[in-house]
């Protein structure tokens, strides 16, 4: 008999050990590039296969040179390689069944089952050796119950932690990814181990909970609903002074919440306020919208704070200040009178350069300039949408907006606008939808004039509204002549047409009907 065939009777496989040991190398070579990621494992079974070739040679070579076969070494040798071989098959088994079987079908189990099943089919493989080798596993069974009475007695935190997290695995209550909330933590679940959870916070720290204590613990599952997608419900409070109607002021900020989109907060539901209490001459209202990216709440709430504010300014609704709160401002009425005299100048000087307005005397400047509202805009928030009936004309201030258009379901930007530009007066003018979108690039302030205030002065004087025709139809011819580069003969004619069109509408628009018609 030659050395291998020693080999192969002492694994007990005579004949067939070869065929086993080409087999593994094959699968686990085979595994080490198709499961890429349990390349530790497939490693690891390479580690104890060699480990157990290495004490099944040892054991081999003893019987070879005629030791006993009865004594000590060769027993332990013999065992300790068959065992090692059982648990590497193992391993790779696992691989096979976990990664490229039951992953593909989504029908892996937990990490913790998974470790629970390599235990149990650890535990089958040493006493299929040992029962194999003629040990006398009977006794080993008949004390195991009482070293299991000592060792559960004495590790009772342990194995309930234990139990904590198989149960948490096996029920998935839980999961990895999850946002959650115990006691007064809260943060994302990492990890769920046999002894415990790891959580993340916001402010990056990670905190690691007994399983033992999630299992007694009241725990909030936060953002998840049946059936629905992740999302959890944020409020943002503020105050307004109860001279202002809650109906305008719930209009008003809904209005600007609803307008804009962002990634972090769901379009449906829609963000919406109400009145949560009244007291101390203010009312007090909540903006509730609901979250989609729960790692992301504090900035969130910050820009619907902003949102808030710039609404409530360009309504001319201030927030409320503390009722015990006392300003004096020692300030004489000829400071005042300065101050109104010199934002009058500066509104004056605004409605000069346009060239809108250059046939006003200054009396009617003056009289447009007392009607100028002070809108702001902050940056992303639309100035005026597309398609909306809004009777203002907006002169900007300060700051840099775009004019984008949509045709067709496709949007561009077709104009940029800085200081000193107006948009809107076709609005104001005749009452058509607006045309294009106007979107703030930066925060803007604008000048915004209504119908009303202009309405007064064309009764007076009706025929400013001839001058103005004249004025929006040039403007949107010199567009035109661009585009189509018609001839100067064809576009003299299209201005007498336009103008006369513009003419009527903006004398039905303010109800003119007693002017001379064109």
């Amino acid at each position: 008999m030659h050395f291998w065939q020693t080999v192969e009777l002492t694994s007990g496989m005579p004949g067939v050990f070869s065929w086993a040991v080409i087999a593994f190398l094959v699968g686990a070579s085979v595994l080490l590039y198709a499961a890429p990621k349990e390349r530790p494992i497939t490693r690891t079974a390479f580690i104890l296969f060699f480990l157990s070739l290495a004490a099944l040679i040892s054991a081999a070579g003893i019987r070879y040179e005629g030791g006993a076969v009865d004594g000590l070494a060769y027993l332990w040798l013999s065992r300790a390689g068959l065992l090692l071989a059982g648990i590497a098959a193992v391993n790779l088994a696992s691989v096979v069944v976990f990664a490229k079987i039951l992953r593909p079908a989504r029908l892996e189990p937990p990490p913790l089952a998974q470790d629970l099943l390599l235990a149990l089919a650890y535990l089958l493989t040493a006493f299929l050796v040992l029962s194999h080798t003629g040990f006398d596993i009977r006794g080993i069974v008949a004390t195991s119950a009482v070293i299991t009475a000592v060792i559960g007695f004495s590790l009772q935190d342990t194995l309930g932690n234990i139990m904590g997290g198989m149960a948490l695995q096996m029920e998935r209550t839980i999961r990895a990814g999850d946002w959650v909330r115990v006691d007064d933590l809260e943060g994302k679940v990492k990890q769920i181990r046999w002894r415990q959870t790891s959580i993340e916070t916001r402010n990056w720290d990670t905190v690691v909970v007994p399983n033992s204590v999630l299992m007694k613990a009241k725990v909030t599952l936060l953002g998840r609903r049946a059936g629905a997608a992740l999302q959890r419900r944020q409020w943002v409070y503020f105050r307004v002074d109860l001279r202002h109607s809650p109906t305008k002021v719930i209009s008003t900020v809904e209005a600007a919440l609803q307008a804009e989109s962002n990634r972090c907060i769901a379009t449906e539901p829609k963000p919406h306020c109400l009145v949560t209490d009244m007291k101390d001459g203010d009312a007090t209202y909540a903006v509730r919208y609901w979250l989609t990216d729960l790692s992301q709440p504090d900035p969130t709430d910050s820009l619907v704070r902003t949102r808030i504010y710039g609404a409530l300014r360009r309504a001319n609704i201030p927030l409320a200040i503390p009722s015990q709160s006392i300003h004096l401002t020692q300030e004489s009425e000829t400071d005042r009178e300065r101050e109104q005299t010199l934002e009058m100048q500066s509104r004056m000087e605004v409605l000069r350069k346009l060239e809108l307005f250059q046939s006003l005397t200054d009396e009617e400047r003056s009289e447009l300039a007392a009607g100028l509202i002070t809108a702001p805009f902050v940056q992303g928030e639309a100035i005026t949408r597309q398609g909306a009936q809004a009777h203002w004309l907006y002169i900007i201030v300060e700051g840099d907006a775009a004019v984008e258009v949509s045709i067709d379901g496709k949007t561009n930007e077709v104009a940029a606008l800085h200081a000193g530009d107006f948009f809107g007066e076709m609005g104001m003018m005749t009452g058509e939808p607006r045309t294009a979108s106007v979107f703030a690039r930066t925060d803007v302030t604008c000048y915004r004039l209504g119908k009303e205030a202009f309405e007064d002065i064309l009764r007076r004087r009706p025929a400013i509204a001839e001058q103005i025709s004249l004025i929006l139809a040039r403007r949107l011819l010199e567009l035109d002549a661009v585009r189509e580069k018609v001839s100067q003969e064809s576009l003299d004619d299209r201005m007498r047409n336009m103008q006369g069109a513009f003419l009527t509408r903006i004398r039905d628009f303010f109800g003119l009907t007693g002017a001379a018609k064109p």
